[in-house]
């Protein structure tokens, strides 16, 4: 007997060039006001804009928002540890990022 799996993929595509406020980014991304707060005055995040209700986030810092949330949740880690491992994630993905290009000479 043969079995067959089906697994099922969710995402969400966004541009580069969306903006979202402070409020549909914690919507979409599922952190709360007060964490995305505490991780911009960490230095996690460097939104556009004067103040919480002038923030304006770029659609690529929706990917970081919920890696965010999911350390601060699954590995209980602290506002200051989620900015040092963002960054610390993103330097590791630039580094693959340049390990797979093609080298010339």
């Amino acid at each position: 007997m043969n079995e067959t799996v089906t697994t099922w993929l969710e995402g969400q595509i966004v541009n580069e060039e969306v903006e979202f406020t402070l409020v549909e980014l914690c919507r979409v991304s599922g952190a709360s006001v007060e964490e995305v707060t505490l991780w911009v005055a960490e230095g996690a995040f460097d939104p556009q804009g004067t103040g919480p209700h002038e923030w304006r986030f770029r659609g690529t810092e929706l990917r970081r928002v919920r890696t965010a949330r999911h350390l601060a949740q699954d590995l209980e880690i602290n506002p200051p540890g989620i900015a040092l491992a963002l960054d610390l994630l993103e330097e590791i993905e630039t580094l693959r990022a340049n390990q797979r290009r093609p080298r010339k000479g």
